[in-house]
């Protein structure tokens, strides 16, 4: 196993706008992000990965880029980018940028360009086509729902968009459009950024003539039509060769399709394509066949299973990604966790797991103090145009919207989008304005700085198992092995090297568990857990984590 510092970080995700407002205008900026560099780097936390903040219409919230080489007004200057990227550097930190080519926005120079006549330079940058049988060229639904296709009069065609028709589809086919890219990359590079988690990096290649889906279950259309196209790993190669090779940087790949059988390789090392992906097997994990919308409930040896077959597929062959929650899903402790009665102890032994797994830990803004779910009270509140989109669905469907809406309150990208909660005055400090998007009202009661003072907050805990990961590499490298794997209550496994072994047991519900699996009881210690409850070694509280030693 190759030692480098990017298996070695830990990474902190900033969602830009709803991290920390200095103007006033509702919205967080660069300054707000360079006026808590300090906070950043006391969690322990290497890198910071920080999403769009290139111009943009903000269909998306940033991810329809109009221009790749320039900051958005709304989050700051080119000066204040520079500024913000010397003071990470200075502080011992990296930066990683959202990078996200498979669309751009409908804004970009290249798509007015394209879409003015059949034959402009730029026509070849996007995929138009022909209507067919009187509608769209075939039958593909949007990620955020609809069709995929939007007609413009001009040419009389369509335009493919696999997520919202102001994001058109880049064609990877076109060598003009790849160079195009790699010019991009190489422009933040060479001003210092650190590398890039890849926006639906998976999607990029397409399948030749862009057959019609054959099922109506969506992520199985995923896996199918839109992802791991014949020439991805062609267009990865090609990049890494012409680009990422010449710079010490780190490069993880967003994968919505990817599957235990390609995603290894994505990230072998002697492929030489990426460092690592988000593969979305545990969180797509309660996705029923309409999507995410249509939510099923999950159990948690199918959630071990995600990760045992992974780390598996992984193990000596590339590098894996431990997440469980960023801006695009809810938030993990109301998601995996129990966010009242047990809110602080399963927020912890959340953490724990991120810090004791193997592959590169991410922690998503806002989770450092246990952040939860948002129920607003009707649609107007919600901003984001997945949770839109679908509720206009659900509403042609005739779907009881009362009913939808408690799913909005649990699968809404928006629960991961309110604003960081700083401290309990109004807007819980993240802006004297008018916040873009309401902020949690928990905020009086779940607040950075309420946590400061308390030693047995989530957020001292954070920054205590993140360093317990730092102070044992085996955390890191070491082998890992699921224990006592059908077990619905208990997620137990195996850390262990030459040199030290480690038994993290961690309780998944909210009642008492012994755990028997172990016969050597003698052989190990405690050396960390989530609780003062003083239980024998082998017995676990509600929501319970404990790491053993071997003696």
């Amino acid at each position: 196993m190759n030692r480098t510092w990017w298996k070695e970080s830990v990474i902190y995700q900033i969602y830009p706008r709803s991290f920390h407002d200095t103007t006033g205008n509702g919205m967080g900026d660069i300054r707000g992000i360079i006026n808590k560099l300090d906070y950043i780097k006391s969690l322990g936390v290497d890198i910071i990965w920080l999403c769009p903040v290139y111009e943009s219409p903000n269909y998306d919230n940033g991810y329809d880029i109009s221009n790749y080489k320039k900051i958005s007004p709304r989050f700051g200057s080119e000066k204040d980018f520079d500024e913000l990227l010397e003071q990470i550097h200075s502080r011992g930190l990296k930066l990683i940028m959202d990078l996200v080519v498979n669309h751009t926005s409908f804004h970009h120079h290249w798509f007015e360009e394209s879409k003015k006549s059949k034959d402009n330079p730029y026509r070849n940058f996007y995929f138009w086509r022909k209507g067919k049988n009187g509608g769209p060229p075939n039958n593909w639904q949007s990620f955020f729902s609809g069709d995929a296709w939007t007609y413009d009069k001009t040419t009389d065609e369509y335009y493919l968009h696999l997520f919202t028709r102001e994001q058109p589809d880049l064609n990877w086919e076109n060598p003009a459009v790849r160079e195009e890219v790699y010019k991009i990359m190489k422009f933040w590079l060479d001003k210092g950024v650190d590398g890039f988690r890849m926006d639906v990096i998976s999607l990029i290649s397409k399948l030749p003539k862009l057959p019609d889906t054959n099922t109506s279950n969506f992520d199985e259309t995923i896996r199918r039509f839109y992802a791991n196209g014949p020439k991805i790993h062609e267009y990865l190669k090609e990049m890494n060769q012409k680009v990422l090779s010449k710079y010490d940087i780190m490069t993880v790949g967003e994968g919505p399709g990817i599957d235990l059988e390609n995603g290894p390789l994505y990230v072998e090392e002697e492929r030489k394509e990426l460092n690592m992906i988000f593969h979305f097997g545990h969180m797509f994990i309660d996705n029923g066949p309409g999507g995410k919308y249509d939510p099923v409930d999950v159990d948690l040896v199918t959630f071990k299973d995600v990760f045992n077959q992974w780390d598996e597929q992984l193990k000596n062959r590339g590098w894996g990604s431990i997440f469980l929650g960023n801006h695009d899903f809810s938030r993990m402790v109301s998601r995996f966790g129990n966010d009242t009665q047990y809110h602080r102890e399963s927020a912890k032994l959340l953490a724990t797991l991120l810090c004791t797994l193997r592959g590169t830990t991410y922690v998503y803004q806002g989770d450092e103090i246990g952040m939860t779910n948002v129920a607003f009270s009707s649609i107007e509140e919600y901003n984001d145009v997945e949770t839109l989109n679908s509720w206009k669905a659900a509403k042609s469907r005739g779907e009881n919207m009362d009913a939808f809406l408690k799913i909005v309150h649990r699968q809404s990208r928006d629960n991961a989008r309110t604003p960081m909660q700083w401290n309990s005055e109004k807007e819980a400090g993240f802006t004297e304005g008018t916040p873009w998007l309401p902020l949690n009202q928990n905020y009086i009661d779940i607040n950075v700085a309420k946590q400061e003072e308390d030693t047995n907050s989530i957020l001292h805990y954070y920054r205590d198992i993140i360093a317990f990961r730092k102070q044992h590499p085996v955390l890191v490298y070491g082998d890992y092995e699921s224990l006592d794997h059908e077990n619905p209550q208990i997620y137990a496994y195996r850390r262990w090297n030459d040199n030290h072994e480690f038994i993290i047991i961690h309780n998944f519900s909210d009642s008492n568990a012994q755990w028997s699996y172990i016969e050597d009881t003698h052989l190990y210690t405690m050396v960390k857990t989530n609780s003062k409850n003083t239980l024998s070694l082998f017995e676990l509280a509600p929501w319970q984590t404990k790491i053993l030693k071997k003696n």
